[in-house]
Formats: C-alpha cells, structure tokens, sequence
C-alpha cells in the first residue's frame, strides 16, 4: 500500500490555544454583554434570552446587542482582538 504526504489548505495554528477563564459563581450584580455577529437570528433569540437571564438572576445587568456595532464573525486572528478590544472598550 502507497501512503502519500498530505498538507491541508487550513494550514497550521498560528496562535497557542489558551484555557477559558473562571466561570462566575453566580451573575447577579453582573454585567452581560450581547454581541452578534449577524447569524440565525439574533433579533429574536437575544430578548427571549435576556428575559430569562433577568427572571432567574435579578440583579444582572444586559447591554443589548444593539448597543455594540455589528460584528461580522471574520477568520482574521488580528482583527478578532481589535474588534474584540474595540467592544470591550465600548462596554466600559
């Protein structure tokens, strides 16, 4: 049997995967973000889930995701922090 080299068109990682942060004991008294990126949609998925956040934590504070510019979900590592950092800059 033949075996061949292959190289896939993804191509490698160029950045190092890093572990998730700590989950939050509980998000009352925190602050939620919603971000959108455009897919299946957000306009009515977003308030349905925002409702029950408020009903099962009451003192959580949600800033609609039409209160952040439209993100379009890119491939782009560099761009991800930059827009990344752009809405957190926003969310302060």
């Amino acid at each position: 049997m033949e075996t061949f080299d292959v190289c896939s068109p993804v191509g490698g990682e160029k950045i190092k995967a890093q572990g998730a942060a700590k989950r939050l004991k509980s998000l009352d008294g925190a602050t939620v973000g919603e971000l959108w990126n455009g897919v299946f949609k957000g306009e009515v998925t977003f308030p349905l889930i925002r409702e029950q956040l408020m009903a099962r934590f009451p003192g959580i504070k949600v800033i609609p995701f039409t209160e952040f510019p439209h993100l379009h979900g890119g491939d782009n590592p560099k761009q991800q922090i930059e827009a990344a950092r752009h809405v957190a800059a926003l969310a302060r």
